[in-house]
């Protein structure tokens, strides 16, 4: 609630303009003097004042003069009587926002007000967002503590605020941009622009005139003059990635920029001063290229006034925690709690070699969040290429130990902590009281043991009894999955917020999995299925019932032979093996 105050020594016009504001839903707050309104605007948070001219301790413009020096971004709307419009014009030409003249209709009052909040509102934002820029792109946003990331950080904190011309070279998806971006927002010039130029998506042609700019009638389709992007960066920094792919044509034009510090539009004669700070990227080695004669030598010196050479982020492993966690909350923005990563899922994570960087495990992060249903993101979330068999890279000790104590109590999901200082912590869960002569699976009762034993497992053995004989786990889910998504929908006039709501889902998970079966037409398995399942019963805990009740009955059919269980139910061993310790199933049981 935005908070007005109101300074004028008439009582009566207090009433009248509080009932009128407090209608509106502002806050007020009344001052009948100059100086009751300072010491006022002084100790509250104050969004508008609202001024007469005239006052018993001296005149409105003195009480302007205070408020625009103390707080300049507060707009200030002047009252005044007939006669004293000068005064009021001259309070205009020292920073007032606005005056109205008394008697003013209610309309017109509550039209000024608003306009000057709004003015008001949209600069506090402003400096809102360069403030959010800047503290987004400092080196402390660079995630990682990692040896190579330490050194790193230690040449930005030299090279951003200065005006040396930067080159960073790195593997593709290694945050090149966002290195760029950071020298600039804490350069010498954070107020000015930061444009970017992909070099390697235009042709030659199209990137001169998009660099340079054209003049009209440069070129047939030049029907106007047209600003290129070094006089868009004017005051600012200019980030020419992919500066590898350009052809030498340009380069020497380019070079011809760097030298002079001016230029000319393409189809133009007028030489155009430059003040702009260069930054390029490239994930080529440009030596080489200088070697085989695809890059100047000569922009190559210009270029790499300073290098910086990213790590891919297999020589980063110890920072992958860090970068797990960010882009679990990222991702889990809106969530009560963000997700956690599964045991299992995090060793596999350690396992991958990343060929696409910190992008790759941004995309990777984003998917689990999204096809995860339950609090952590698990091995079957991930893609294939990550679920692959594979040695564990090297992995920090104390994750590891950390790990596989999660994985024994198996009751919540892992959380990633960073803290202030340099080393990262995962957290087990809370582990379940029990007598050390207990197993866990004592302590904790499965999910269809627990149904069994409350009564309500009816449903399990019906559902089993469904289903063919020689169906695979896979399409049992998934035939449960879909008749209990069409089910809500029917139920729930095919809204989906409302159909995600009765079946425990986020409505992007819900359209995710929809998105599946949208086009496919139902059939009778699914539709039985989901008919046997007790009312109120999520999706989650439906499909992880099924699942597990599956397992166990294949285990039995087998005499605990998992190879053979695992032939039943259409699915390698390994994954056998992982859900097993999933539902923690002793199969000699």
């Amino acid at each position: 609630m935005e908070t007005i105050l109101i300074v004028d020594d008439e009582k009566n016009y207090h009433l009248t303009l509080t009932a009128l504001f407090q209608h509106e839903g502002y806050e007020t707050i009344s001052a009948y003097s100059g100086n009751e309104a300072w010491a006022m605007f002084q100790e509250q948070d104050v969004d508008l004042v609202l001024s007469d001219m005239t006052m018993p301790d001296g005149d409105g413009l003195e009480l302007l003069a205070r408020i625009k020096g103390h707080k300049p971004e507060v707009p200030v709307v002047m009252l005044t009587a007939f006669g004293t419009v000068e005064l009021a014009v001259e309070a205009m030409k020292r920073g007032a926002f606005d005056y109205l003249t008394k008697p003013c209709p209610n309309d017109e009052m509550l039209r000024a007000v608003a306009k000057a909040l709004e003015v008001s509102r949209l600069g506090r934002q402003n400096k809102e967002l360069l403030s959010a820029l800047s503290e987004r792109y400092s080196f402390g946003s660079l995630i990682g503590k990692s040896k190579p990331m330490l050194e790193l950080y230690k040449v930005l904190e030299k090279v951003a605020p200065t005006k040396a011309n930067v080159l960073i070279t790195g593997e593709s998806g290694t945050g090149k941009e966002l290195v760029a971006q950071a020298l600039h927002y804490n350069s010498l010039r954070p107020e000015g622009p930061f444009v970017a130029v992909n070099c390697s998506a235009l042709s030659a042609t199209l990137l001169e005139s998009e660099l340079f700019g054209h003049e009209k009638g440069a070129f047939t389709d030049a029907r106007q003059n047209r600003a290129g992007r070094f006089e868009l960066a004017d005051g600012g920094s200019l980030f020419l990635d992919e500066i590898g792919e350009t052809d030498q044509s340009l380069q020497v034009k380019l070079l011809r920029v760097i030298q002079e510090r001016r230029f000319e539009r393409v189809g133009g004669s007028r030489s155009i001063p430059m003040d702009v700070r260069l930054i390029a990227a490239t994930n080529r080695d440009l030596k080489k290229e200088v070697a085989e004669g695809n890059f100047r030598e000569d922009l190559f010196y210009r270029l790499n006034v300073v290098h910086l050479l990213l790590p891919p982020l297999r020589e980063r492993m110890d920072d992958l925690p860090l970068l797990i966690d960010h882009f679990l909350r990222k991702f889990g923005e809106g969530e009560p709690a963000p997700k956690g990563m599964n045991r299992e899922a995090m060793r596999m994570m350690f396992s991958y070699s990343w060929p696409g960087n910190i992008r790759e495990l941004q995309n990777v992060i984003e998917r689990g969040v999204v096809l995860s249903s339950g609090a952590e993101i698990m091995p079957e979330d991930l893609p294939e290429d990550i679920r692959r068999p594979a040695e564990p890279l090297d992995c920090p000790p104390e994750i590891m130990a950390a790990l596989d104590t999660a994985f024994m109590t198996h009751a919540q999901p892992i959380t990633i902590t960073v803290s202030e200082s340099s080393d990262t912590l995962i957290t087990p869960p809370r582990q379940v009281t029990a007598p050390r002569s207990e197993s866990i699976q004592a302590a904790v009762p499965s999910r269809s043991e627990t149904l069994m034993a409350e009564g309500a497992g009816s449903w399990l053995k019906e559902a089993q009894s469904i289903l063919p004989d020689g169906f695979t786990l896979d399409g049992a889910i998934s035939a449960l999955e879909e008749g209990m998504i069409r089910s809500a929908l029917s139920e729930h006039g095919a809204v989906q917020s409302h159909a995600a709501t009765a079946l425990g889902l986020k409505k992007n998970v819900f359209k995710y999995k929809w998105d599946k079966y949208v086009d496919k037409e139902p059939t009778i398995l699914s539709s039985r299925l989901s008919s046997v399942v007790p009312k109120g019963m999520s999706l989650v805990e439906a499909l992880e019932s099924l699942e597990e009740a599956m397992l166990r009955a294949a285990l039995e059919r087998t005499g605990g032979v998992q190879s053979q269980a695992a032939d039943i139910l259409g699915i390698k061993k390994n994954l056998m093996q992982y859900k097993l310790k999933k539902f923690s199933i002793n199969p000699k049981e």
